[in-house]
């Protein structure tokens, strides 16, 4: 399988001698979804700005599509779409106006453009509003909006910078499925998310991104199985540790227990009780108690 983005030693230094991509070796699949995690500050903005061609390397090299996104900027933008966490849409403009400003921006021809709106229209379930000033839509409405703007110019890497954030569990569900849709149809799909859950249940391959270092790379379930047997040797060392030195208490080792589960949830970000209770509850916890 070829490689829709692939970077070499890809590194960002800025003015202040602060290294936001230290050496970023990385592989994207053609016509996978990818899941880029990372705690902010990671390096993640940076990594898309400069595959995106909004800010040049520093050291290293990338391709898109083919493509050295140096030495061949306009190729590489043409082969993209990006839906940034913030709506990026004018306001005082509909869905349509916004839509045939951003196929004129590409290129697209006149004679295809207003019919390719209405079937992106059709595809995200926003036709009906079609005609609202965007400054009037809802949050789910707005990210719908957005991707009709994107997918115009028919592009075959799509970007989507946390595209649910905020949005109710109807609507976040309804845009699941539309990722999916769109990967079915041939578009390699980068998503940014802080949401666990959402990478578990979309993506092909995953990759973990801190201080501006790849630290993991895999699929969903090959990191879980690999965070899982990390924390159960740890646990069971600590716990062995414990019964060597003296007399345990249960609420001792459910301590213990604790503490492995909080490091099982860093990738969530919020390590509150709410993540802890429902990993307790999962099956791999239970294997983590034999």
């Amino acid at each position: 399988m070829k490689n829709a983005i692939e970077t070499f030693n890809l590194t960002k230094v800025y003015n202040n001698n602060f290294t936001a991509v230290n050496s970023l070796n990385l592989e994207i699949p053609d016509k996978t979804i990818f899941g880029m995690l990372g705690p902010n500050g990671a390096g993640k903005t940076t990594t898309i700005k400069m595959l995106t061609c909004l800010i040049q390397p520093t050291s290293g090299k990338a391709t898109v599509g083919g493509y050295d996104v140096q030495k061949n900027p306009d190729e590489v933008r043409n082969l993209l779409g990006m839906v940034p966490q913030q709506v990026s849409l004018y306001k005082d403009l509909t869905i349509m106006e916004n839509s045939q400003m951003c196929a004129d921006y590409y290129g697209v021809p006149k004679d295809e453009r207003d019919s390719r709106i209405e079937d992106l229209m059709e595809l995200v379930d926003i036709k009906y509003a079609r005609d609202k000033r965007v400054g009037q839509l809802s949050g789910g409405q707005k990210q719908k909006a957005s991707l009709v703007a994107s997918l115009v110019h028919r592009p075959e890497i799509l970007f989507l910078d946390e595209p649910t954030i905020g949005l109710d569990p109807t609507t976040k569900r309804t845009l699941w499925d539309l990722i999916r849709e769109l990967n079915d149809d041939g578009h390699t799909i980068i998503l940014c998310s802080h949401d666990m859950h959402e990478v578990d249940m979309l993506c092909d391959n995953v990759g973990i991104i801190n201080t501006g270092n790849l630290v993991a790379y895999d699929t969903p379930q090959g990191l879980k199985d690999s965070l899982l047997e990390d924390n159960k040797k740890e646990l069971k060392e600590a716990l062995s540790q414990v019964h060597e030195e003296s007399e345990v208490s249960s609420s001792k080792i459910e301590n213990l227990e604790k503490l492995s589960l909080r490091k099982m949830s860093f990738l969530l970000q919020n390590q509150d009780e709410q993540i802890i209770s429902s990993i307790q509850e999962n099956y791999y916890y239970q294997i983590i108690r034999t």
